[in-house]
């Protein structure tokens, strides 16, 4: 029995060495973001469907398949007729052809709509914040999200937090993966020329203060 809690501590500090090689190798290839970068646009708004949405489907003249179903953390949902459907990665109007599709072999020329009525998307379609935020979360992104929006969902910095020294993470369209400096300190105080808006996919870091 000691041997095997040996070899299962050995274990771990094995894994624990190989994320810290991973971690430092990922911030060896970051970039510091260029003033073109920080000019690019976000991406045109088409919202993808993720697990734990909620989605309203109506379909037309036929009451008893019409109903409210969530996102299940496989990515599928379920409805009368159709036991299994991916939804997850899927905009609503697409998943609403595919459920035509599979209800027409029920149904003559069923007409489907997707509606979501409550939003957590896919993790290119949140916006991440991790660290000394009084509520770290994932936060469903909103066209025109700004940073002191994202602070408002989060609560804001807690005391410990150094406000001034966070920065955003994001992936650019090549593929480059940059590192935005943002002074939160200084926004929450009031001035408004620190705030920026934000891309889906974002990820936002406070740190702690070293004082």
């Amino acid at each position: 029995m000691k041997i095997a809690l040996r070899d299962t501590g050995i274990i771990c500090w094995i894994g624990l060495l190989a994320a810290i090689l991973v971690l430092n190798g990922c911030g060896s290839t970051m970039q510091v973001a260029t003033p073109a970068d920080l000019a690019s646009t976000p991406p045109a708004a088409h919202y993808i469907i993720g697990p734990g949405d909620t989605l309203q489907i109506y379909v037309r003249d036929n009451p008893s398949l019409s109903i409210t179903v969530p996102v299940r953390p496989d990515g599928r949902i379920s409805i009368p007729l159709v036991q299994s459907m991916m939804a997850a990665g899927k905009t609503p109007d697409i998943l609403a052809d595919n459920l035509q599709s599979a209800l027409s072999r029920y149904i003559r020329a069923p007409l489907v709509t997707v509606i979501v009525t409550r939003f957590e998307g896919a993790y290119s379609q949140q916006v991440r914040v991790v660290g000394q935020a009084v509520t770290p979360k994932a936060v469903p992104y909103r066209s025109g999200m700004t940073l002191l929006d994202l602070m408002i969902d989060v609560g804001g910095l807690t005391k410990f937090a150094d406000g001034n020294d966070a920065k955003i993470i994001r992936q650019l369209a090549d593929g480059r993966e940059v590192s935005i400096p943002v002074k939160l300190g200084n926004l929450m105080n009031g001035d408004i020329n620190y705030n920026v808006v934000v891309h889906p996919g974002d990820i936002l870091i406070i740190p702690q203060s070293n004082f």
